[in-house]
Parts: structure tokens; sequence; C-alpha cells
């Protein structure tokens, strides 16, 4: 190529492409090359190192070339540096796959056969970027394809042929005599592999999505040996699926996929808020400024580019997780603070009602109410001091707890507030905190209902137990006392005559002042008792619920 000015100008998209398709292979040769320098510390391989290091050192040289010349300034000043760095691919392609072939062979020599492998995913990658140099260089410009068509001939001659048979690999030179031929094959041109196990490894859970199986082995390899699990994707649909599945601590996320691209999956789990806390890190052939803002924008945690720095590659990882893990952390100190709030809220409104905790909380501290219209219930086990002689403590309790559990959700079936319980006698409202027009209709039923429950609940024991109480209408004084212990409760002349009504009243039955008689006349029938004598009070006219009034 020339750079005379009737040269056509290189297509951006085309250039990117180019970069992209041949930094992944690329990529993979430098990422194997340098976990094998790694193992043969570790396996005690040093005679290896010397041609691992070439490699390696041949490789980075090829790709700072590669990032040079792949720039659009200097493709536009020097167009000739692209057919310069096809041959140079070439070139390269040759030298690696000598090293592999005396790589294999040494390997090959030893009792546990190592490397065997990996060299194998070196070779396809090598023979993957000698094929598609030519074809990605060639199409930066248009119709000019001859300097680097004539250096991408001969790559047949040092090509590698690869296959599976059951859990074998294998690798043939194509030059290689086949049996089909007639003639028996070399078996110096043959490399026989076997499929590596996947093992189980204690650490984070890792998902690589990539629509390249190559680069997809190779990052499982290194983050293997970094001791995570891994589970793969091959595509953007098939990650989504894995991850509202399966609990993952992060994501490797190619940038470039087919029909789901890396975007589009990132879009789809910021926006969902069961994933969007999944941390991503993009990785991307691509290294141009657009592609990381719109990652980072995204939502993307980190952004890196392939080839990568192992060094470089770990940390980013370890950073990643060290957030995850703090935010895991504080998730579960949330829901722990979250646990305890509802317990307290739970006991808190076992003791207040609903808007008067909700005031308090507030931060209201002195609570008085003054309610012009309510009704309050007082209830009484008659003879329980004679039952208590003849059973247990932990019987007289436990029958307590069941009688009274019953109560409450008598009150709470007619929206009533219990006010509390002394020893054996019950005191439930209705009318407050919120007034009602009803309040005197729901104790009716709930005093008639309680009734009935002790009446089944004492059938079957030898000491007839039953319930008295009494009821009273009208204003009271309502509100919080205490600091430490809360306490809701009323005052007021109200209050003290539905205790007498309950004190003075019949066993068995529903005794109520004439203020509450006149609020329940037209729904209810009464017989009146005689004045009755009360303290502080004097005679009082006293009428007994006896029922409810059929609707006509």
């Amino acid at each position: 190529m020339s750079a005379s000015k009737s040269s056509p100008q290189p297509v951006p998209a085309r250039v990117a492409k180019a970069r992209h398709d041949l930094r992944n292979p690329l990529g993979e040769i430098i990422g194997y090359a340098e976990i094998l320098s790694e193992e043969t510390v570790e396996l005690g391989l040093p005679q290896l190192r010397p041609e691992l290091a070439d490699l390696l050192t041949g490789a980075n040289a090829l790709l700072q070339q590669l990032n040079q010349t792949l720039e659009l300034d200097q493709l536009r000043e020097r167009p000739a540096s692209v057919a310069d760095l096809c041959a140079s691919v070439n070139a390269h392609a040759a030298r690696c796959d000598a090293t592999i072939r005396s790589l294999s062979t040494q390997c090959r020599a030893l009792a546990t056969r190592p490397f065997l492998d990996d060299l194998e995913r070196i070779a396809a990658a090598n023979q993957h970027m000698a094929e598609r140099a030519p074809l990605l260089l060639g199409d930066l410009y248009e119709g000019e394809h001859d300097d680097l068509s004539r250096h991408s001939r001969g790559r047949a001659d040092y090509a590698f042929a690869s296959g599976i048979s059951g859990d074998t690999i294998f690798f043939r030179r194509p030059d290689a005599a086949s049996e089909s031929e007639g003639e028996a094959a070399n078996p110096t041109d043959t490399i026989f592999l076997t499929r590596p196990t996947t093992a189980q490894v204690e650490g984070a859970s890792i998902l690589v999505v990539d629509d390249n199986p190559a680069s997809r082995a190779l990052l499982t390899r290194r983050l293997a040996r970094s001791g995570h699990q891994v589970a793969h994707a091959e595509d953007g649909e098939h990650a989504l699926s894995m991850v509202r599945q399966h609990p993952f601590d992060l994501m490797l996320l190619d940038v470039l996929m087919p029909r789901v691209t890396g975007y589009d999956v990132l879009s789809a789990m910021k926006a969902d808020p069961a994933l969007r806390h999944l941390p991503v890190i993009m990785i991307t052939g691509l290294d141009d400024l657009d592609s990381l803002v719109r990652c980072i924008e995204g939502g993307a945690e980190d952004y890196l580019t392939k080839p990568f720095d192992p060094v470089l590659l770990k940390a980013r990882i370890g950073a990643c997780l060290e957030k995850k893990r703090l935010r895991d952390k504080e998730q579960l100190l949330l829901a722990e603070i979250r646990k305890a709030k509802e317990q307290s809220e739970a006991l808190l409104l076992n003791i207040l009602p609903r808007s008067i905790a909700d005031r308090l909380k507030a931060g209201e501290s002195t609570i008085v109410d003054t309610l012009p219209e309510v009704t309050v219930l007082f209830a009484d086990l008659a003879n329980f001091t004679e039952l208590s002689a003849h059973i247990s403590g932990v019987e007289m309790v436990g029958l307590l707890n069941e009688l009274f559990t019953t109560f409450d959700l008598l009150a709470q079936e007619q929206g009533l507030e219990k006010i509390k319980t002394i020893g054996d006698a019950y005191m439930v409202v209705g009318g407050l905190p919120t007034p009602r027009p009803d309040h005197a209709h729901a104790i009716a039923e709930l005093a008639l209902n309680m009734i009935q429950a002790v009446a089944e609940q004492f059938a079957q024991r030898q000491v007839p137990v039953r319930l008295r109480i009494g009821i009273n209408s009208g204003p009271v004084v309502a509100g919080v006392i205490g600091r430490h212990k809360f306490s809701y409760d009323l005052w007021g002349d109200t209050v003290n005559t539905a205790s007498r009504m309950e004190s003075h009243g019949q066993v068995g039955a529903i005794q109520v002042t004439e203020a509450t008689r006149q609020l329940l006349e037209r729904a209810y029938t009464f017989t009146r008792r005689d004045l009755t004598q009360v303290k502080g009070k004097g005679d009082l006219t006293a009428w007994l619920l006896t029922g409810r009034i059929a609707p006509a």
C-alpha cells in the first residue's frame, strides 16, 4: 500500500472490529502463557520457562504494534503500516507455532504430561489470529488487499488442524500423512490431549459471559487459580436467565455479543430490583472512550480491555468483591435492624393503640385526650379463686392465657381496644382512641360473645366458673403514663361506674347503666333490676343485657 492522496480512508467501525478481533486471540496467548509461567515455578519445571518467556515477549511486542498501528491517525498517516502489521502477525504465528511444538514435546516426555491442554488453547488462538488477520486488516481499505494477501501466503505450512474424539482433543499438522491415504501417521505430528475436568473451588461465585469460547476458557482458568467458582454463559439471554436463578457475587460481561449485547444485559440488570446490586465488570477488546463511558454510566463497576494484565484483573475483581461483601454485610445488618424494629413495633402495639404509638414515635412526650362519648366494659371471672385452689400455677396461667387470648380476638373482631388485664379481670373500651358512633353496640356484641366463650370453655370442668360483666357509657380522659414501661389508661366517673356495674352485677350476666341502655334499646333486650346501691354513687338504676332483638 502507498500513502498517496488517492488512498481510501480507513473506516472507524472496521478499525475497531479489527482491533477487537485480533486482540482477543492475542490476549488468550498472553494469558495462558502467563499462567503456565506461574505454574512452572509451582511444579518445579524451570526448563520450560525460557521458551514461555520468549512466547510472552513476542506476544506483548505484537500487541504493542497492533495498538499503535490500529489508531485512526496512524492509519491515515501511514497506511502501509497495516501490511507491516500483517507481516508481523504471520511471523509471530510461525514463531509461536514452533515454540508450542517444542514445549509440547517436552511436556509429553514428562511423567505427568503437564500443560498440554493450555498449549492446545494457545495453538488454537494463534491459528485463529493468523487466519483472521489478512481479512480484518485488508478490509480496512476497500479494494487494496494485494499487499496483505501476499503476507498471508504460506500460512498452511504451520497451521494446526484440530478435533475432538470422546474425551480426547487432538491437534495435527495439515501436512501430516493420514491413515486414510494408506500411510501411517507420524506420532510426532499429532498432539493428543485429555479433556480437563472441572474442579470445585472455594471462593466467590463468578459468572463469565462471553460469546467467545476461548475467552471464556481463559478467564475461567485465571479465576479458578484465584480460588473462585466460575459459571459460564455464551450469550446475553443465557446470562440473564442464570442470574435470575442463581446467586452470584460478580459478573464479568463481554460488551460485544450477538443479539443481546453486554450493554443490553447491563441495562436489564440495573432495571431489575432483584439484580441491580450484582456488581458487573465489563470486558472487551474495545478500548474507545465512548464504550467505557457508556458502561460506567450504565451502572458497571469497572471496565477492562483484553488482553488482561493478571495483576490488574485480580485487583479489580478483588475490589468489586470487597464492595459486594461490604454491601451484603450492610444489607444483613439492615435486615436485622428491620427485624428488631418490627419486633419492637409488635411489642409496643401490644401495650398501646397504633395511633398512640405513632404519636409517641413522632416525638409527643405527653399524650392526654378527652373523649366525650365512649363505652367501657369490665369483666371478671366469678369463683376463679376457688378454681385456682384445685389446679397448679402453670395450669392457672395457661387457662387465663387461653381465655384472654379468646377475648382479645373477639375484641379485635369488633374493632375495640383492650386496655389491660388485672388478675382475672379484663377491661376493654369502645370509641377510642378513634371515636366511633357505634361504640356501645360493639361493646354489647363483645359482652354477649364473651359470656358464650366462658360457658363453652368451662363446660367440662368440675368447678363452675362464669363471667360477670359491667358496662357504662360516657366521657373519659385517656392518656399514656410512664417513661420506661408505658401504660395507656382511662380515668373518670364513667370508668369508675363501669367497674361498679361489674362488681355489683350478677354472675353469668351483663349489667349496664341507664346511659348505656339508652344507646342500645332499639337493638337489644333488657331486664330492669331494682335500685342498686353503688359505693360512692348511691342508688342507681341498672339493667341486665339479655340478648339481641331479631331484625324485622
